[in-house]
């Protein structure tokens, strides 16, 4: 794993992690609600079935979306071209054993 995947890794525990933090004190949710609500709305999900009733709730939010969502999607292309590389690298090992 690449120090730049590791980052990005790391990144977004620390989204989430914080995130679950902020709903929990802010919305007064149960730490497995506010998880559930900061995964929901990073995926861009949305169940609905929680909703910020607070102003600063729903202030956090938006702001959680917009740093939250980049950070994300940032995470799924970084895996996506790894798992593309893995699977380059693995067709490429036989043609190369063959040519030796």
């Amino acid at each position: 794993m690449t120090l730049s995947t590791r980052s990005i890794l790391l990144l977004l525990v620390v989204v989430v992690l914080s995130g679950t933090v902020f709903f929990h004190l802010v919305e007064g949710w149960s730490w497995i609600d506010a998880y559930f609500f900061t995964v929901v709305t990073l995926s861009t999900v949305g169940y609905g079935n929680l909703v910020p009733a607070t102003v600063l709730g729903k202030i956090g939010t938006t702001v959680f979306i917009f740093t939250g969502l980049g950070i994300f999607a940032l995470a799924i292309q970084q895996f996506g071209h790894f798992a593309f590389l893995k699977r380059r690298r693995k067709a490429v090992e036989p043609r190369r054993e063959t040519q030796e």
